[in-house]
């Protein structure tokens, strides 16, 4: 019973919301060549043993089976953690020549990693995830297509998902088991901690000789394959309620908002009832015909109240309200869920008329994606604080903040700050400050050539 308390659990709310995130993601894949493909669940152990650090990383984290078909399997199946190994496995059987190249593939699947401290959608025991595979013939490629993906990924957060993520390196330390480099995004939530939201790793010739995937190139020559592979899972999910939620319940973007408007129906009088009604759907009819994703809450028994409060705490983008007057003058009232409670989220006298409404309508729902957007990055921006020493990084971290500054440490300095802090390395930003800025590492002192981000996190 424990275990299953763990699993991982969809509401159609949460669902919707990941069908969303999958769409815009899988026709931006399709785009740049990848195509879809599958692969097994279930994973000889001697395929993870392969790549040594691969193992290494993944060993706490592996759930095995060893009896099938009521007997002892001869080797133990892995479920599994994510499918580099046996992804190589067909690659080795499908890559022959350079015209192989470069294999583009991604997979919808999920997996499973054996969390004993977990958390609804950050970490869970199983959950959902895309995961792209790539090989390509030149190291050079590989490195392109590793910081296109993680590019890719920070585009559909700024956009999409209204989260200003910030992209970087990983350090060594931090870096996927078995991968040359990671790349990574990193969210700030609403609490102050850093969420890794997506990751996209180099992982050159690694698997490649462990699994023997060799290519004949142009001139005749043979050699081994360079391989990315890059993931965004349902924790998407999880940074989107921590990024915007607030104390009323979700805000959800209105891009990945599985109902962009609600129509909530406003009457006292049975006489009224009819009108109202009638004007309520017209107006879904005319928000779906313009590509809005919209309903009618028309239950009854439930006064008007009680429908805000429910609508709201679901993070729908936009409420419509439609009573007996806003029907004798032919329009209604739009409520914008990014903004607090008051006139300033209410815009009146919105007309019916499907000429004027559906315009409307697109134009509150750009008005919430941007501000939720506007008021993430202001947040972000006021919990990011530029350190020159190792006190002020800890008192920065202590405060509930990311600490940026030049860092020049080792492994081991790394592994202090994280003991002494509690903070972790996210990343070393693509975007770094002037040359002309400070360049000497916060903890060590030494010459630094780049700044990194720490902070607590999820």
């Amino acid at each position: 019973m424990a275990a299953l308390q763990r699993l991982l659990a969809l509401t159609p709310l949460a669902r919707g919301v990941r069908e969303h995130i999958q769409s815009w993601l899988d026709s931006r894949f399709k785009e740049t060549g990848h195509q879809n493909a599958y692969f097994p669940t279930l994973i000889p152990y001697s395929f993870i043993a392969k790549e040594a650090k691969h193992v290494e990383g993944f060993a706490p984290e592996l759930a095995l089976v060893t009896r099938g078909g009521g007997k002892e399997l001869e080797e133990p199946l892995v479920v599994r953690p994510t499918s580099e190994t046996v992804v190589n496995h067909m690659f080795a059987q499908w890559i022959h020549s350079y015209r192989d190249l470069p294999l583009l593939v991604n997979q919808w699947a999920n997996v499973h990693r054996w969390e004993m401290r977990t958390r609804p959608f950050i970490r869970t025991l199983e959950f959902l995830w895309q995961e792209g595979h790539t090989a390509h013939a030149t190291a050079a490629e590989a490195e392109a297509e590793a910081k296109a993906m993680v590019q890719l990924y920070s585009r559909f957060a700024y956009e999409v998902a209204a989260m200003p993520v910030i992209a970087g390196r990983k350090s060594k330390t931090e870096s996927f088991a078995g991968a040359d480099l990671t790349y990574t995004i990193e969210a700030m939530m609403g609490d102050g901690k850093a969420l890794q939201a997506g990751t996209s790793h180099n992982l050159g010739q690694n698997f490649a000789k462990a699994f023997d995937i060799t290519f004949t190139d142009e001139s005749g020559a043979v050699g081994h394959v360079y391989q990315t592979s890059w993931g965004v899972s349902t924790r998407m999910v999880g940074g989107v309620i921590m990024a915007h939620g607030d104390d009323t319940g979700l805000r959800l973007p209105p891009a990945l908002a599985p109902v962009q408007v609600v129509v909530v129906p406003i009457w006292k009088k049975e006489e009224e009832k009819a009108g109202v009604l009638a004007a309520c759907e017209s107006v879904v009819r005319t928000a779906v015909q313009a590509g809005v994703r919209a309903q009618i809450d028309a239950r009854e028994g439930r006064t008007p109240g009680w429908k805000y409060a429910h609508w709201e705490m679901k993070g729908v983008p936009i409420r419509c309200e439609v009573g007996p007057r806003d029907v004798a003058v032919g329009s209604c009232v739009l409520v914008r869920r990014d903004l607090p409670p008051g006139k300033d989220s209410k815009t009146m006298g919105v007309p019916l008329d499907a000429a004027q409404l559906a315009p409307a309508l697109h134009a509150h729902l750009a008005a919430v994606q941007a501000g939720l957007l506007e008021q993430a990055v202001a947040f972000r921006d006021a919990h990011i604080v530029d350190v020159t020493s190792y006190q002020q990084l800890r008192e920065v971290v202590d405060s509930g903040r990311w600490a940026r500054g030049p860092w020049a440490g080792s492994d081991e300095d790394e592994a202090r700050v994280k003991a002494e802090t509690g903070a972790t390395f996210r990343c070393y930003p693509f975007e770094q400050p002037p040359p002309d800025a400070c360049r000497t590492c916060f903890l060590t002192g030494a010459a630094a050539a780049e700044v990194a981000i720490f902070a607590k996190a999820y």
